[in-house]
């Protein structure tokens, strides 16, 4: 497994107030979290087809990215900051929702599949790779969480205040993960996350009662 340290964190989402707090844009979310935190300004940067910010870590400058493309050309805005700031994709860490995870629940990933997100796959085809790092901040699926809502509309919608819970301590704590990431240490910061997990707790099924067979009469 690589271990470069991170060098660009690229957070992903559409851009536009109407995709504001969406489950999409987790991580526009964080990455405003991540500048609050570190005193940093984002500005757009037109020849990068988003917003670029720089913060300070023990070592050294460290990137943040928000495409202002939409999220299936977030790998325009990617490519290009990568290449001009010679960043290797193994220096890059995306942070984005994850279907398969539940809110309140976080993964750090090096390559492997893009899993059906638009957003990583367009990253993917413009590096001509998949090796970066990925931090997967569950979501949830319809599926299991609203029975019969169409994916677009679950990660285009907003969650509900238990599921924001959740995703707000992950994003927590991986605030308190970006210093270890930037020196490369990877298992620390994996240990960090952990700690920070916050899965719901699993909900109470409620018993059908049993019937009794009437009795038959004398």
């Amino acid at each position: 497994m690589a271990q470069k340290p991170i060098a660009l964190i690229v957070g992903l989402g559409n851009p536009g107030d109407e995709y504001r707090n969406t489950r999409h844009n987790v991580g526009f979310d964080f990455l405003d979290r991540l500048a609050q935190a570190k005193g940093a300004r984002f500005s757009h940067q037109a020849k990068f087809f988003g917003e670029t910010a720089r913060i300070s870590t023990p070592a050294g400058d460290v990137w943040l990215l928000k495409p202002s493309t939409y999220m299936n050309l977030s790998g325009q805005a990617v490519q290009p900051l990568a290449a001009y700031y010679k960043i290797s994709p193994e220096e890059i860490l995306v942070v984005h929702d994850e279907l398969d995870l539940v809110p309140g629940t976080m993964r750090l990933k090096f390559g492997g599949s893009n899993a059906g997100h638009n957003g990583l796959k367009d990253i993917t085809q413009r590096l001509s790779t998949g090796d970066f790092w990925r931090l997967r901040v569950g979501i949830g699926h319809p599926r299991k969480l609203c029975p019969g809502m169409a994916v677009v509309d679950w990660v285009l919608g907003r969650a509900t205040a238990e599921q924001n819970e959740g995703i707000s301590k992950c994003l927590e704590g991986a605030l308190k993960a970006v210093d270890n990431l930037a020196l490369g240490k990877f298992d620390s910061a994996e240990r960090t996350l952990g700690k920070f997990a916050h899965p719901p707790k699993p909900a109470k099924t409620e018993k059908t009662p049993e019937k009794k067979e009437p009795e038959a009469e004398a």
